[in-house]
C-alpha cells in the first residue's frame, strides 16, 4: 500500500471516528502513515469534513460560551477567495478562524448580523438557550440565518457525553431548518453511542421530522413564535427519546439475549456432579487413560 491509499484510508476512518474518540483514532493511524507531516496535510480534508458534519463546539474567543462549527456557520467567500474558512458566533457578533487539528478558534473579528433577519434570529436563540437548560445536561445552541434570505434560519443543538472511564460516549445531534415563507419546520435528529468494554457496540441512528407551522408563528411576533417553535421541537425530541428508551429497553430484553443460547443444543442444563455420564466425560476419561499407559 503506497503513502496516497494509506492516507485515504486513515481518512475513512477519521471519518468513522466514534463521539469524543477522534483524536484516539487519529493516534492509531499515525502507526499506518509513519510520517506525522504527510499525515497532518492529508488528513485535514477528513477532519474538516468530520468537525463539520458532528457540529463541534468551539471557544468564542473573548467570550465565556462556545458555538458550533458547521456548514451553516460557515461565512460565505468569493471563489476566488483562496483565504482559510471563517466561522461565526451570531451570538457574539464575532467571526474566527477554526484549527480543525487542534479544535480551537483564533483571530476573532467583529461580524455585524444581517439587521432585516436579526430580530428573529436573535428570538430564536433566546428560547434555545432556556430550552438547553431546560432538558440538557451539558449542550451547545446556535441559530444561524440562511445567508440571502430574511425568513430561513438553521437551529443547530449538540450534547456531548463522554466516559472512558466506563468505555462509553455519546452524542446527541440536531438540526432544524426554519422557512417562515414556505410555513415549513424541517429537521432531522441523530445520535450516536459507542459501547467498547470488552466489546464493540454501537448505535447510530436518524429521525426525520417535518412539521407545517402554525398560523400564530409569525416574523412580526418573534419572541412568542420562537417560543411555540420551541414547543414543537420539545414535543417531537421528547416523543424520539422515549422511543429511544423504548429500543434499548427491547434490545436489553430480547435482541441481545437472543444473541446467546440459553441451553446447550441438548436443550439441559450440564449437570457437573455427572459430567462423566456425558459422552465428552467419557473421552476425556479414556483419552487420560490412554495418555496414562503410555
Amino acid at each position: 500500500m503506497d503513502s496516497i491509499e494509506r492516507i485515504h484510508a486513515a481518512s475513512r476512518f477519521l471519518l468513522q471516528s466514534p463521539p469524543g474518540e477522534i483524536n484516539d483514532v487519529l493516534n492509531d493511524v499515525r502507526n499506518i502513515i509513519s510520517d506525522d507531516d504527510s499525515l497532518q496535510e492529508g488528513v485535514l480534508p477528513a477532519l474538516r469534513e468530520y468537525n463539520l458534519a458532528q457540529f463541534m463546539t468551539v471557544d468564542v474567543p473573548g467570550h465565556q460560551h462556545q458555538s458550533i462549527v458547521s456548514e451553516a456557520a460557515r461565512l460565505p467567500k468569493a471563489e476566488e477567495d483562496n483565504a482559510e474558512d471563517r466561522f461565526w458566533d451570531p451570538r457574539s457578533r464575532t467571526s474566527f478562524q477554526f484549527d480543525h487539528l487542534s479544535l480551537e478558534a483564533s483571530d476573532p473579528q467583529p461580524t455585524d448580523p444581517d439587521a432585516e433577519s436579526e430580530p428573529f434570529r436573535a428570538a430564536l436563540e433566546s428560547a434555545s438557550l432556556k430550552y438547553l437548560a431546560a432538558h440538557f445536561h451539558d449542550g451547545v445552541a446556535s441559530v444561524f440565518p440562511t445567508p440571502g434570505s430574511s425568513t430561513r434560519f438553521a437551529v443547530q443543538i449538540v450534547a456531548n457525553k463522554y466516559n472512558p472511564a466506563n468505555f462509553w460516549s455519546g452524542r446527541w445531534r440536531s438540526e432544524y431548518l426554519v422557512d417562515l415563507e414556505e410555513r415549513l419546520l424541517q429537521g432531522k435528529i441523530l445520535v450516536n453511542v459507542h459501547y467498547y468494554e470488552q466489546g464493540n457496540v454501537q448505535l447510530s441512528t436518524t429521525h426525520s421530522i417535518t412539521l407545517a407551522l402554525p398560523p400564530t408563528i409569525t416574523p412580526l411576533s418573534a419572541q412568542s413564535s420562537a417560543s411555540k417553535l420551541f414547543a414543537l421541537i420539545e414535543a417531537e425530541e421528547g416523543k424520539y427519546q422515549t422511543s429511544l428508551s423504548d429500543a434499548y429497553t427491547e434490545m436489553s430484553e430480547k435482541t441481545f439475549k437472543g444473541l446467546r443460547r440459553a441451553l446447550p443444543m441438548t436443550r439441559s442444563k450440564l449437570d457437573w456432579d455427572k459430567v462423566l455420564g456425558y459422552k465428552l466425560g467419557a473421552e476425556l476419561t479414556s483419552s487420560r487413560g490412554g495418555f496414562g499407559a503410555s
